[in-house]
C-alpha cells in the first residue's frame, strides 16, 4: 500500500491574487495529512501561460507561509516525484504519450469540430432543455479519415469515451456513495488544440506519478469525478480517495467572490490581520474541536483533527465574525512587547518607511505631520460618505459608472505599477470622453479617503493591488452602486468599449 500522500493545486489566478479558499483547502489537507503521518503535497497547475507567472507562483508560496503552512513536497522545496510544474511536464510531452495511450486504445478519440459547429450544437440543445454536451459526430469517423485529417493538420481535440448506460459511483469518504449516470457526463476534452492537456487528464496523471492517495478539493468537482474515475480504470490505476468539501458562501449564500467579499490573503494581510487567527477563521468554517471551542491554534486543530468532524453545511465567510476572532487573537495571545513587534512589522517596518517617505518628504516640515499624512497607507477603509463624492461636473451616477469601469479594468491587471496604471485610468477617461480629472477625483477620494494626497499612481503601488480594488468597491458602494439593469446595461458598453 502507497504511503499516505495529499495533495493541493494551485492555479495562478489573472491577477495573481492567493484566494482565501485555496488556503482553505490546503489547510485541511496539511491537518489530514499529519493525521495519519502522512505529507503534503503542493502542486502548480500553470499550464495557462499568460497567467502563470513567477511573481504569481511567488505570490502563492509567500501568502500560504505567511498563513503558517508548510508542504512536504512542492516546486519550492523539491522532493521524489517531480517536476511539481503541470508546465514542466508539458515540456517533456507526457501528457500527450498518455492522451495517445488512450486513442490507441480506442478510449479517447481526435475531435474536429469546429467551435461554430460546437456552438450551434449547444444553442441547440439548450433549446430543447438538454444539457449541453458533446453528441459524439467524429466518434464516427474512420482511422483513414482520422489519418488524412490529421496529415492534413486539421485543427482537432482529443476526447475521452465516456459509456453511454449505466451509472458512475463516486466513493468519497465524506458523503459515501454518490451516483451519477453516464449520461449526464460530457466527452471531456483531453488535449486542446494547442497540444496542452486540460486540468481532468493531466490531474490524473500527475495524481498517478506522484503517488496521491487520498484528495480533498471543494464540491464543486463531484460532476467531474466521473471522468477521473473512468481515466483511471482506462489506465489500469487505483484511484486516490476522494473528499470533497463544502465551498466557503458569501453572506447571500452565493460562492464566495471578490465582487460580494475580499477574497485575497493578501487583502487580510495588508489590513492587519493576524495569520493565526486567519488560519483559525478557515478552520472553524469547516471543522469543529470537540471542546466546542472556537479559538485554536493550527497545532491543536492537526492534534485533535478528525474527518468526521468536517460540517458538510455551507460555510459563511464572515469578515465580521473574523474580525472578533482576530481581536481575541490579539488580546489573548499576545503580549504588549509581542503586539508592539508585530504592528511594527505589519506598517512601520523600514521597507515600508522606505516607499512611503519620497512621496512625503517634500510634504511636511515637521515629523509630527508624517503621521496624519501617511495615515491612509496604513488604514482599512477610508472614512467617506456619498458627500465627499459631489463633485460640480460629475454626477453621483457617472461616479458610479467610473468606478464600477475602473473596477472591471483593475480586475484584468496581471502587472501592477505606476505606468501602467497611468495608462489604464488615461484609457478611462479617454473612452468615456471624460476629463482625466473627473476620473481621477473619486478615484483620490476611493483610494486615498482626501480629495488631496500623495501622487496617486505611487500611492496604489504601495498600497497594492488587493487593498485598491478593496477600496474601489467600498466607494463603489458608499455611493449607492449600480442597480442590476443598470448594470447589465453597462456591462454592454464596457465590452463595447474595453474589449472590441
Amino acid at each position: 500500500m502507497l504511503a499516505m500522500k495529499v495533495r493541493t493545486r494551485v492555479a495562478p489566478s489573472p491577477t495573481g491574487d492567493p484566494h482565501v479558499g485555496t488556503a482553505y483547502m490546503a489547510l485541511f489537507c496539511l491537518c489530514f495529512a499529519r493525521q495519519h503521518g502522512g505529507e503534503f503535497i503542493l502542486r502548480i497547475e500553470d499550464t495557462d501561460a499568460a497567467r502563470s507567472t513567477t511573481a504569481a507562483e511567488k505570490l502563492i508560496f509567500d501568502s500560504l507561509k505567511w498563513l503558517g503552512l508548510q508542504w512536504d513536497e512542492g516546486p519550492d522545496v523539491g522532493g521524489d516525484f517531480g517536476p511539481y510544474r503541470q508546465s514542466e511536464r508539458v515540456n517533456e510531452g507526457l501528457y500527450q504519450k498518455y492522451a495517445d495511450q488512450l486513442v490507441d486504445k480506442g478510449q479517447a478519440f481526435h475531435c474536429f469540430c469546429s467551435t461554430v459547429r460546437l456552438d450551434e450544437m449547444r444553442a441547440e440543445q439548450n433549446k430543447q432543455g438538454q444539457s449541453p454536451q458533446y453528441d459524439g459526430l467524429c466518434m464516427s469517423l474512420t482511422a483513414t479519415e482520422v489519418e488524412q485529417r490529421l496529415a492534413n493538420s486539421e485543427p482537432n481535440v482529443i476526447r475521452l469515451k465516456v459509456p453511454t448506460e449505466g451509472c458512475c459511483i463516486i466513493k468519497d469518504k465524506l458523503r459515501g456513495d454518490i451516483e451519477i449516470d453516464w449520461a449526464q457526463v460530457d466527452m471531456q476534452v483531453l488535449v486542446k488544440t494547442d497540444g496542452n492537456p486540460t486540468y481532468h487528464l493531466a490531474v490524473v496523471v500527475d495524481d498517478h506519478l506522484m503517488q496521491i492517495s487520498h484528495i480533498i478539493r471543494g464540491e464543486e468537482w463531484i460532476s467531474s469525478a466521473p471522468k477521473h474515475i473512468l481515466l483511471h480504470q482506462y489506465f489500469g490505476w487505483d484511484m486516490p480517495e476522494l473528499i470533497h468539501m463544502p465551498l466557503l458562501r458569501n453572506p447571500d449564500k452565493s460562492k464566495l467572490s471578490k465582487r460580494k467579499n475580499p477574497t485575497s490573503i493578501n487583502f487580510y494581510q495588508r489590513m492587519g490581520f493576524l495569520p493565526e487567527a486567519l488560519l483559525n477563521y478557515l478552520g472553524m468554517l469547516g471543522w469543529s474541536l470537540p471542546s466546542g471551542e472556537e479559538k485554536f491554534s493550527l497545532q491543536t486543530m492537526i492534534d485533535n483533527f478528525n474527518i468526521e468532524r468536517i460540517s458538510l453545511g455551507a460555510p459563511v465567510f464572515d469578515v465580521d465574525k473574523l474580525t472578533w476572532l482576530n481581536g481575541r487573537w490579539l488580546r489573548e495571545e499576545l503580549t504588549d512587547e509581542q503586539f508592539a513587534e508585530r504592528i511594527s512589522n505589519w506598517a512601520f517596518n523600514r521597507e515600508n518607511l522606505l516607499q512611503i517617505i519620497p512621496l512625503l518628504k517634500e510634504r511636511v516640515d515637521v515629523f509630527s505631520e508624517f503621521a496624519p499624512k501617511a495615515a491612509f497607507f496604513v488604514s482599512g477603509m477610508p472614512d467617506i460618505s456619498i458627500a465627499d463624492f459631489e463633485f460640480k461636473k460629475v454626477a453621483i451616477e457617472d461616479v458610479a459608472k467610473i468606478l464600477q469601469i475602473i473596477i472591471w479594468q483593475t480586475d484584468k491587471l496581471a502587472q501592477w505599477d505606476r505606468d501602467v496604471l497611468e495608462q489604464l485610468l488615461g484609457g478611462v477617461a479617454e473612452q468615456l470622453e471624460l476629463k482625466i480629472r473627473d476620473v481621477l477625483a473619486p478615484v483620490f477620494i476611493a483610494v486615498t479617503g482626501a480629495s488631496v494626497a500623495p501622487p496617486l499612481f505611487d500611492s496604489m503601488v504601495i498600497l497594492g493591488p488587493d487593498m485598491v480594488r478593496a477600496r474601489l468597491r467600498y466607494a463603489l458602494a458608499i455611493v449607492g452602486g449600480i442597480s442590476k439593469k443598470k448594470l447589465k446595461k453597462l456591462d454592454k458598453e464596457y465590452r463595447l468599449l474595453f474589449d472590441s
